[in-house]
């Protein structure tokens, strides 16, 4: 069975909470549009609701992703459906203070201006630790999902596995910068306790509702690589799965299996190339000859390593 049938057979055992989440963030990115076009106030030089809908898009992908992965554990249903619930409980909190932020005109993450800002920060981090134990715990359990179709067993698991290392990047926004650590040293007090931008102050010119930064480096790309290859493995599969219809080729699930695990490492040296790039304070639109080299280099290895999976019988 391939994973564009599986899908289909499945429906009716997805993970109910998560998808009623993914549907909620689905209306909730659709509301935030509308407050994006209402309420024209920035902060830190992004619009105000930019955040909100990123989260709402982002847990709407994340939840229907994880309703259908919970649907394909043959042991630990109920450990599974109780982290499941307790994912869709922590980031209902997390996206609660970020509205709540929102509203108000502040910062949300990495601001202690305030005590009632740091205060809110603070439950922040903790809610996104749990999360990333929950996930953790998840990601192990997937390990154990049994798919008929080669290519689809191996989209799940390197798709899960890669996520998580997304999620685990976002720490790196949380260490504090060379800056704030001197005025640290010199005993000034401080707003912001880490950042994302790299070389820079947040708040600088940045890309379109991402708001990833323009002038410096951004930790949030890798995150963002990261955390989307729960999407992009299965939905590689899904593709190859239809194209095997009209390339005969395909119709092999080991050749689809042999894709997906070039795909999976050419995906884990994208997340590591763009986290490389952030790392030395360079922007995503400005790369220089080395980020352009190393970018070749990944496409052609991954190109020939398709060829290859494709013509070796």
């Amino acid at each position: 069975m391939t994973i564009l049938a599986d899908l289909r057979s499945r429906t009716n055992r997805w993970h109910r909470p998560s998808t009623l989440a993914a549907a909620v963030y689905g209306v909730l990115a659709v509301l935030c549009v509308a407050a994006l076009l209402l309420d024209q106030r920035t902060l830190a030089g992004a619009p105000i609701w930019a955040k909100p809908f990123k989260f709402a898009v982002s847990g709407a992908l994340y939840f229907a992703t994880w309703s259908w992965l919970v649907s394909l554990l043959p042991k630990f249903h109920r450990t599974a459906n109780r982290l499941t619930n307790l994912l869709i409980v922590i980031f209902a909190a997390e996206y609660v203070l970020l509205v709540f932020q929102a509203v108000r005109g502040r910062v949300s993450h990495f601001n202690v201006s305030t005590p009632q800002d740091a205060a809110i920060f603070g439950t922040m981090a903790v809610l996104i630790a749990v999360l990333w134990g929950a996930t953790l715990v998840l990601t192990v359990l997937v390990l154990f999902t049994k798919v008929p179709d080669r290519a689809s067993f191996w989209a799940v698991r390197t798709g899960a596995a890669l996520s998580l290392v997304g999620i685990t990047l976002g720490q790196l926004m949380t260490s504090p910068t060379a800056q704030q650590l001197a005025q640290w040293r010199i005993g000034e007090p401080q707003d912001m306790v880490g950042g994302h931008t790299v070389g820079l102050e947040d708040g600088g010119p940045g890309l379109p509702i991402l708001g990833w930064s323009t002038v410096g480096g951004d930790l949030r790309i890798p995150h963002f690589v990261g955390m989307h290859a729960l999407q992009f493995l299965p939905l590689l599969a899904i593709a190859l799965a239809a194209l095997a219809s009209r390339f005969p080729r395909l119709r092999d699930d080991v050749v689809r299996a042999r894709l997906v695990l070039v795909g999976a490492a050419g995906y884990a040296g994208l997340i590591a190339l763009v986290t490389w790039q952030a790392l030395r304070a360079q922007s995503i639109v400005h790369p220089d000859a080395a980020t352009l080299w190393a970018f070749a280099l990944l496409a052609a290895v991954t190109g020939l390593g398709s060829w290859a999976a494709v013509r070796v019988r």
